[in-house]
């Protein structure tokens, strides 16, 4: 399965992602998991590719399609027979299509059950509902509710393990420029106009700031309390989409004050759409508002490189002030972006017992790993 083949393949489908892409299965190949890419097709076929399998999608028609990674749990003894599947904000299909819907449903679920999975897990953007809940915005999506009713009645749990945020904040970039300023908050327009009047400026980055931006991504973590990876993950990361001339690939947004940066995103293109996935910023110079221009610049970057829609990455999971989300979610809100309440991660079990043994026990050493993760981070920093 080539590149090229395989994002073409996906960009005709209903809602096409980034972490669905050929290079997102590259990158995650590098860290212990086997991409595989599955195919549905008009004709009643289900077909499963590995890697380097040659397939030409010129004698079909593709309905649907999922890149799902696959992770061995051991090498040895009975254990290695047994593996995790997941398929990242896939699979990709018009989920409002019923025999559609059950006909890649049951072919997950008989494929996870061959695979020897402990569970296949996925997170497509299957729509519950936009706006607030209970708020006057508030509006439920019929069709993604019935998704969600057919899959507790198949057996599907949700994941107690949700990789990525189930709710976002998008912005409809089809208004001219003016009028998405417009629409931010004025505190947001002030802000912007603030960070231009007090010297900030700013420039795109190139692989040669990388381990720069990891030291202040690094500092952002510490400062905002969450548990970051190592440096060469994101480091495969950004060299593999910054490095891309086609879709999909990333562009990396700095500001300086002085010729000193002080924050900085990495912004994603596929597909039309335009995603902020990695931010940092330091301490200093925050009252500059730094991170108001780059956003501004980045919508600005994503409606020019003809992008429908730039997708905030992550909103909370409870709309008020307990929601550690709170404040993030504020300044998205600000930019006049809307609420988005998608499906989140659901998990098919085909041997209930292992599911509940690895569910028992990965929740603890997950949290042994962030604390050592967070305790990584400060000596890397060259704190206590």
């Amino acid at each position: 399965m080539e590149s090229r083949v395989w994002n073409t393949l996906i960009s005709d489908l209903p809602n096409p992602h980034f972490l669905q892409t050929y290079e997102w299965g590259q990158v995650k190949a590098k860290y212990g998991w086997s991409p595989l890419y599955a195919v549905w097709t008009d004709d009643g076929k289900f077909q499963v590719f590995k890697e380097k399998d040659p397939w030409s999608p010129a004698a079909y028609h593709c309905v649907a399609a999922a890149l799902i990674l696959k992770r061995q749990i051991l090498r040895n003894g009975f254990a290695a027979r047994l593996s995790i599947l997941y398929s990242p904000k896939g699979p990709l299909l018009d989920w409002t299509n019923e025999p559609l819907r059950n006909r890649v449903l049951n072919d997950l679920q008989s494929f996870a059950g061959k695979q020897g999975a402990i569970f296949l897990k996925m997170d497509p953007d299957v729509i519950l509902g936009t706006g607030i809940p209970s708020g006057a915005a508030d509006g439920i999506e019929s069709s993604g509710q019935a998704v969600l009713s057919e899959l507790k009645r198949r057996g599907w749990r949700y994941s107690s393990d949700q990789i990525q945020f189930s709710n976002t904040v998008l912005i409809d970039l089809s208004p001219s420029a003016e009028d998405l300023l417009a629409r931010m908050k004025q505190k947001t327009r002030y802000n912007i106009r603030l960070a231009e009047r007090k010297g900030v400026t700013l420039r795109t980055g190139t692989t040669k700031d990388l381990k720069m931006l990891y030291e202040m991504y690094a500092e952002t973590s510490i400062r905002d309390g969450f548990v970051i990876r190592d440096e060469a993950y994101y480091k495969t990361v950004w060299q593999t989409f910054i490095s891309n001339v086609e879709l999909p690939r990333a562009e990396l947004l700095i500001t300086e004050v002085n010729d000193e940066p002080v924050a900085a995103i990495f912004l994603f293109y596929f597909a039309g759409r335009a995603y902020y996935v990695y931010g940092m910023s330091r301490n200093l110079h925050r009252e500059k508002m730094p991170t108001y221009l780059l956003q501004w610049e980045a919508i600005k970057r994503a409606k020019a490189n003809g992008c429908d829609v730039y997708d905030l990455w992550g909103a909370p999971d409870v709309f008020d002030e307990s929601d550690s989300m709170w404040s993030v979610y504020r300044f998205k809100e600000g930019l006049g972006g809307n609420v988005v309440r998608t499906l989140g991660a659901w998990d098919f079990a085909p041997n209930p017992l292992w599911y509940k043994l690895y569910s028992e026990v990965i929740p603890r050493v997950l949290d042994v790993m962030r604390s050592r993760g967070k305790a990584r981070t400060k000596q890397s920093l060259g704190g206590a």
